[in-house]
């Protein structure tokens, strides 16, 4: 194993034991909320992720999340809470790490993702070698994007 794929391997151990924006959404009145359930029926892993938007800037205010299931659909979650967080995302600029995410998690290993769009997500990378577990990665980011859809239309 290189010493990066090491490095990768712990920043996915430490998000799972560690969990980002495990639990519940804290919302303001004025928020625009949405929440969606995604459940891998392959491997029993689920998530609930909700979102709190700022209705006026779009800023995403607030990512929580809860669920259950294997260190990369937890670390996933986490890694994307991280993400948004620290990165204080608008809706489209979401959707654009979203975009990313998942053509780096469909790539099959190849290519080169863009790690100062993706940051700590670059780690699951080699996860896209193991089709089995494409949608473990994949769950909080498909979740993301359907609470995305939610508060636009509400928006609407």
């Amino acid at each position: 194993m290189s010493a990066l794929d090491g490095l990768y391997q712990e920043v996915i151990l430490d998000h799972s034991k560690r969990p980002i924006g495990k639990g519940e959404l804290e919302a303001d009145a004025a928020a625009l909320t949405a929440s969606h359930h995604e459940f891998n029926p392959s491997c029993g892993d689920e998530i609930d992720l909700s979102i709190s938007v700022d209705p006026e800037t779009r800023l995403i205010r607030q990512v929580a999340w809860q669920g259950q299931g294997c260190s990369i659909s937890m670390a996933s979650a986490s890694i994307l809470s991280q993400l948004v967080r620290d990165d204080a995302l608008t809706v489209d600029e979401a959707r654009t790490r979203i975009d990313a995410f998942r053509e780096m998690i469909q790539a099959r290993g190849e290519g080169d993702p863009d790690e100062e769009l993706l940051g700590d997500a670059v780690a699951l990378q080699g996860v896209s070698k193991f089709v089995m577990r494409i949608k473990c990665a994949m769950l909080g980011w498909v979740a993301l994007e359907a609470d995305l859809k939610q508060v636009e239309a509400q928006r609407s």
